[in-house]
């Protein structure tokens, strides 16, 4: 395996921007490595944007996004109500939404989609991302789903045995209304965890993956 450091000086910033369809899509798919990168940097300012949602999920977004990030002073939350399983047609709005975003904020780092997922919504979210930002770090997450569409990742994020539960406690905690899913389990979510994380040799047996599909030296 192949070490990437991400260091930078110490007092410097460290912008991240997280993009997710739905409501807990930033959560499962990079909460761990949000957490991790939190811990590792002192002057983390992040862009935690939502795109779908209704107004229950939307509490229940902000929530969680409010507790993965407490630590940080310097954050803006943004939950957009476009509607479930329609962002495909209303991409003209959504677009101008990553057109708006570009303006605001230059990330050193993006997190959003795998661009080969199966659901509609994260498919646009991926190619947006792509097409709105070219000359940045992009890491594609990965969602489980009925569909079976995980891939082969090729970054490796290594997690602890802590920051592993604080990620599922926080997700099972934010979002009861999914509890009546039968994969929205702590279950489902550790195996994940473990299953990519021994695909990486990870010292803790954890990691979570994304997809790089452009990175230089």
């Amino acid at each position: 395996m192949i070490q990437l450091s991400f260091n930078k000086p110490e007092k410097s910033e460290y912008k991240i921007l997280c993009l997710g369809s739905h409501c807990d899509d930033i959560e499962i798919g990079c909460g761990g490595t949000i957490l991790k990168l939190i811990e590792n940097y002192q002057q983390v300012i992040i862009y935690w944007v939502v795109f779908s949602s209704n107004e229950l999920r939307a509490k229940e977004a902000t929530a969680s996004a409010s507790t993965f990030l407490t630590e940080i002073p310097l954050k803006k939350i943004i939950i957009k109500n476009f509607r479930d399983g329609f962002l495909p047609f209303q991409g003209i709005e959504v677009k101008e939404c990553f057109e708006q975003l570009k303006q605001e904020f230059s990330p050193d780092i993006i997190f959003t989609h795998y661009r080969e997922d199966r659901h509609q919504d994260h498919r646009l979210i991926s190619e947006l991302t792509w097409n709105t930002f070219r000359n940045h770090l992009i890491l594609e997450y990965e969602i489980p789903k009925y569909d079976g569409d995980f891939g082969i990742p090729n970054f490796f994020v290594h997690l602890n045995e802590a920051i592993c539960r604080r990620k599922i406690k926080y997700i099972l905690d934010a979002f009861p209304t999914q509890k009546n899913k039968q994969w929205f389990t702590e279950e489902t979510f550790r195996s994940i965890l473990r299953i990519r994380g021994m695909e990486s040799n990870s010292p803790s047996n954890y990691a979570e993956a994304f997809y790089c599909r452009k990175i230089f030296f």
